[in-house]
């Protein structure tokens, strides 16, 4: 069996980067969503592995033939579907070296740069955003922050955090018992927190879904505190509660320090689900209305992932209390055991959340923060937020169309005035031209468009160029 020799890593390795330069240089050329039929890219694969090694540029020639056109293109300057999935040059690079060194950082002992590292970064991003100091480990305070995969996965973590608190620890060595807990979340938040409940051995049935203000969609706090006081009545424990920093259909925000004030003496754990949104706070002029209430939280997760340039995955859950959540998670077979960690002088991130073996995410939002600073990554905040702005115009100036809520930073959700069917027609015509791919949504009851801004290569003609499909489609 032969390996590659560095030389031939080297030929290789400068080889890939090239195509990733010529794939983005033609990006724009390539229609948005992918074309094929369900099966296409299947079937154009052997049935069988290879018996004999191929050369690596055997598979780099595969690329533009098999794999680019059954790709829908994320990094396309026009896709507007969901909510961005930013990369970057910095980050690729980043996540390139991170993919050489090939460290395993479940504890500190296996690679303290990793650990290291990921403590800087994560009391970095907090500072960045502006997040009050409880919630960063800088002298190993009580708080902290540590890099998960998903927000999916943070919210769970959290949740576990909530269950090993409210239940005094039981909960971690004998389940979740008998007691009636509650989950409570608005009608909008992200359907993560019912799979964390199903996960966590709640049950869906354990939340509550909280009615929205029809205007603003953000949490009916009134309608939240009778739902309380009726769970209580009824002997059910709210356990956890979650409020929106920008939900995923309209973008909107939930009054973080109302549903704060509604479970003060309550004992449930608030979390705070700024998935997307909460790295805006990097530009001050947005911290009032993305942080109000924060210091209030738990828990708080954001995604550089979504918006911050950084390559997926990399989604960041502070706590304002580690200790709880350590302990929670906390459970050391032999081979774990070593002298740094029964020190107590060094964190292990294995304790932060559900996974064991965990890679060197911190390097590409590392790269990501030298190599823009903060000024750059406030400048590709705002250009996010003025492009949805145009687009806002440009809605508000067609007399076939409306604005079905106030823009949320960089998200635009309209839709035709005629109703879902030229709604949902336009768009899916749209989408099939290539030339743009939006995403929808319902809101009380009615279908609309959601264009969602984001990528570092959309620029004010791009949105031209879709708004100018998107009359065709109408």
């Amino acid at each position: 069996m032969a390996h590659m020799s560095p030389e031939e890593f080297r030929k290789q390795g400068h080889a890939a980067i090239d195509w990733i330069a010529d794939y983005w240089t033609g990006l724009d050329e390539l229609p948005v969503l992918s074309q094929v039929a369900p099966g296409a890219v299947r079937r154009s694969l052997p049935a069988s592995p290879p018996e004999t090694a191929e050369p690596f540029d055997a598979l780099l020639a595969d690329l533009d033939e098999l794999v680019v056109p059954g790709l829908t293109h994320w990094q396309h300057p026009r896709f507007f579907a969901y909510f961005p999935a930013n990369s970057s040059p910095a980050a690729i690079l980043g996540d390139l070296v991170s993919s050489g060194i090939g460290a395993q950082g479940m504890i500190w002992a296996t690679s303290p740069a990793v650990t290291e590292i990921e403590q800087v970064v994560v009391d970095w991003l907090a500072q960045a955003l502006g997040l009050p100091e409880q919630f960063r480990l800088t002298d190993y305070g009580r708080g902290g922050g540590v890099i998960q995969d998903t927000a999916s996965t943070a919210t769970f973590t959290a949740l576990l955090a909530a269950l090993h608190a409210a239940s005094d620890g039981t909960a971690r060595e004998s389940g979740v018992g008998a007691r009636k807990w509650a989950v409570y979340g608005s009608s909008q938040a992200h359907s993560s927190l019912v799979k964390a409940a199903m996960m966590a051995g709640l049950g869906a049935e354990s939340v509550r879904s909280v009615e929205v203000d029809p205007v603003t969609q953000a949490m009916d706090v009134t309608s939240f505190e009778r739902l309380l006081a009726d769970d209580i009545d009824d002997g059910w424990t709210p356990l956890f509660v979650q409020a929106a920093v920008g939900t995923t259909s309209t973008g909107a925000i939930d009054d973080v320090q109302a549903i704060a004030e509604a479970i003060d003496g309550v004992g449930a754990w608030l979390h705070v689900d700024a998935a997307w949104a909460g790295v805006a706070a990097v530009c001050p002029e947005h911290r009032d209305r993305l942080l109000s209430g924060v210091h209030l939280a738990d828990s708080i997760v954001t995604n550089p992932h979504k918006w911050l340039l950084t390559t997926f995955d990399c989604s960041v859950l502070w706590v304002r209390d580690r200790s709880t959540l350590i302990d929670a998670l906390t459970i050391t077979p032999e081979y774990l055991r070593n002298p740094a960690s029964e020190s107590g002088a060094v964190v292990d991130y294995r304790d932060w959340h559900p996974q064991l073996g965990r890679r060197f995410r911190a390097m590409k939002l590392w790269a990501v923060l030298r190599t823009y600073g903060l000024e750059g990554l406030r400048a590709h905040i705002r250009d996010g937020v003025d492009l949805a702005a145009y687009v806002e115009e440009l809605v508000a100036d067609d007399e076939r169309l409306e604005l079905v809520t106030a823009r949320s930073l960089s998200l635009v959700v309209f839709r035709h005035v005629g109703g879902d069917e030229p709604t949902l027609s336009a768009m899916h015509r749209l989408n099939a031209s290539g030339v743009a791919y939006l995403s929808h949504t319902v809101v009380e009851g009615r279908a609309a468009m959601r264009l969602a801004v984001g990528s570092w290569r959309t620029t004010r003609a791009d949105i031209d160029t879709t708004w100018a499909e998107l009359q065709r489609a109408l």
